[in-house]
């Protein structure tokens, strides 16, 4: 496929000025070669009888960059019951990602180069998109933290967490942002804080009160203390699933050019009230916060202070959360609503479709030094994805990829669905069907 072409004829493409033009775009091998926007009839498109191994007629189809999703669970190895990176890059490419960054409670811990070569060489035999993965902090492995590769960051949980990936002191935090110059992101809950409300509320097993134990509190105490560290050494820090109104004020006041946070669709479009209509499908980490946490979130995103969007996804079986509370586990899946979530608020006017594309690929791309990505320009990677602006589809359980077999978001009538995906210049999804011959390669991080 190195020196294959496709055309890609009529679609309404998202410009790396924002701007949304008929053209058609051109892609040889796994490159972007030209973009025609010029359709005047003294100037016909230069790419319109051009030969071509495949054209693709887009008409009615908007084409933006494949959306990156740069906080994801996909559970292998070891909990492959739940997900695994066959099932959860179908899903990928189903909701238009076109590249992920995955997290390191697997079983065994991505602690090491052995286990991150591992999951890179799984990852290239099985996924359908491109892959990177974090390597995970633990009190021990400093050495690997500072040598793994390749890797896009540094993941440190220090809260919502048990075992060698919990690091809730200061003191065992301080060595880790004192060396190296590698990007670190933190998961922001106060353990400490968490305990003690946990036995406080010990005697409730509604799932609602999840939201209370892991409270605003916890998640600011967190995030002031890795802020904190971050200053002090001038280290590359990135917040993880920003989910409090009182985060994104300390980060409107407080907010140096070398951090970055995250928010994901659910703390934008759910809050506690899921817990009455959805119950346990409602609890992750951190919790769903109220409807004021929604409206400062969302007004954060659309000012700069939250730089871009992930989807944390992190799914576990209905019969693990038709469990009991609190042995029903936290998470969600996402990856297959999420540009469908964000592209119907557009539509809404709540944002445009440049933002959500900006939020779910190009700033992205940016944060992570990752090279080609995230614009439709010449020279870029052809990571691509035409969506439907057009037309409506709830989100079906019936339809679902990932292997846990249900969404949050069941039932939401959304627009903005993926038609067709195309990873490395080579269409992987097609209106339902999959191309199970392609597979992604592993990011680059550290810019071109």
């Amino acid at each position: 496929m190195a020196n294959s072409s496709l055309l890609i004829r009529n679609a309404q493409v998202l410009l790396p000025n924002g701007e949304i033009s008929l053209g058609n775009v051109l892609i040889r091998g796994e490159k972007i070669v030209q973009v025609i926007t010029d359709f005047s009839q003294d100037h016909p498109p230069q790419n319109a009888d051009i030969a071509v191994d495949t054209t693709i007629d887009a008409t009615g189809l908007t084409l933006l960059p494949g959306a990156i999703d740069p906080q994801v669970h996909f559970r292998e190895p070891g909990l492959e019951y739940k997900e695994d990176l066959s099932t959860a890059s179908h899903a990928c490419a189903r909701g238009g990602i076109t590249s992920f960054l995955e997290m390191p409670n697997t079983r065994p811990l991505t602690t090491t180069q052995a286990a991150l070569d591992d999951k890179l060489k799984r990852a290239a035999e099985k996924s359908l998109v491109n892959y990177g993965f974090f390597i995970g902090a633990t009190a021990e492995n400093l050495p690997d933290l500072l040598e793994a590769n390749p890797t896009c960051g540094i993941k440190i949980f220090m809260g919502s967490m048990h075992g060698d990936l919990l690091i809730d002191e200061a003191t065992a935090l301080e060595p880790i942002f004192a060396n190296g110059d590698r990007l670190i992101a933190v998961h922001a809950e106060d353990q400490a804080r968490i305990r003690a409300r946990r036995l406080q509320f010990s005697d409730r097993t509604d799932p609602d009160i999840h939201s209370q134990i892991q409270d605003n509190q916890a998640a600011l105490n967190a995030t002031t203390l890795a802020l904190k560290l971050s200053k002090k050494y001038q280290r590359r820090l990135h917040i993880l699933h920003l989910s409090t109104a009182e985060e994104a004020t300390l980060l409107r006041q407080d907010k140096p050019a070398w951090v970055t946070a995250e928010v994901t669709p659910q703390h934008l479009l759910l809050n506690t009230s899921a817990y009455e209509k959805i119950g346990s499908w409602a609890q992750m980490n951190p919790p769903l916060r109220s409807p004021h946490d929604n409206e400062v979130l969302w007004q954060a995103l659309l000012e700069g202070v939250i730089d871009f969007i992930a989807t944390d996804h992190a799914p576990h079986t209905l019969t693990e959360k038709a469990q009991t509370y609190p042995n029903t586990p936290s998470g969600m899946p996402g990856v297959e609503t999420s540009l469908a979530l964000m592209l119907t608020q557009a539509m809404q006017g709540r944002c445009t479709v440049a933002q959500v594309s900006h939020w779910m690929s190009t700033a992205v791309a940016q944060a992570y030094q990752i090279p080609y990505k995230g614009a439709i320009a010449p020279g870029y990677d052809a990571d691509l994805v035409l969506v439907d602006l057009h037309h409506y589809h709830p989100v079906l359980r019936e339809e679902l990829q990932t292997k846990c077999g249900w969404s949050p978001f069941e039932g939401w009538n959304l627009t903005g669905w993926a038609q067709v995906t195309i990873v490395g210049g080579q269409v992987v999804y097609d209106r339902g069907k999959f191309n199970e011959t392609v597979r992604g390669q592993a990011l680059e991080f550290g810019g071109a």
